[in-house]
């Protein structure tokens, strides 16, 4: 009796071991990095800006692709990811867009040790694939301008909302990721306009 036990494990062992093993699944990455076209406009003023960490809704703040499937269903494609969270992604365009403006003389990252009078923080509201009529990317950016105020910390200069949808093709990863890359380039043209005016009548920094 023992013995025939001992066959039967020993025939099921090497029956797994026989069997063909799958390759882990290895998630496509997609980059989100809307790029400034046309020349630089002429500098407003010879300050510095510093632009904060750009904050990010959640369910939106992960690196997988977010698609809205139904007014209160949304999931996750844990198959199709961003190279970097959107947070890290969103805010280096954002940096690299509004230095190439030349609005300011600088925009400098949250880990620049340097002081700046003048301070930008950006929030994403939205930022998925909607697919409950037709497929749509879907943005929304909120940014607030602000300075240092010596008896007030910070007064703000001005606060702007933004909201696009563009049309995709079809439903493929690579279909949403182009289209929200477009929707953040609409945005951040909308919003260079506006800084631009705010840059025409800053508040003056501290002694002067």
């Amino acid at each position: 009796m023992m013995k025939t036990f001992l066959l039967i494990v020993t025939a099921l062992v090497l029956s797994a071991c026989s069997l063909p093993t799958r390759a882990p699944v290895t998630p496509t990455s997609w980059m989100v990095a809307p790029e400034r076209v046309g020349a630089p406009r002429q500098a407003r003023t010879e300050y510095w800006l510093k632009i904060g960490p750009v904050a990010v809704a959640p369910p939106y703040d992960g690196k997988s692709l977010v698609y809205r499937l139904g007014d209160a269903r949304y999931e996750r494609d844990f198959y199709n990811v961003y190279t970097s969270i959107p947070a890290e992604m969103i805010g280096s365009a954002e940096r690299q867009w509004i230095n190439q403006s030349n609005i300011f003389s600088a925009a400098l990252g949250q880990g620049n040790s340097y002081f700046s009078y003048y301070f930008l923080q950006a929030t994403v509201n939205e930022f998925y694939g909607d697919y409950r009529v037709r497929p749509e990317a879907v943005v929304s950016m909120e940014f607030l301008l602000s300075y240092t105020n010596s008896a007030k910390g910070s007064s703000m200069i001005g606060t702007n909302r933004y909201t696009k949808r563009v049309a995709l093709k079809d439903n493929t990863p690579q279909a949403l990721v182009l289209g929200q890359q477009q929707a953040l380039a609409e945005i951040f043209k909308e919003y260079e306009n506006q800084l631009n005016q705010y840059a025409g009548n800053l508040p003056k920094p501290l002694g002067q």
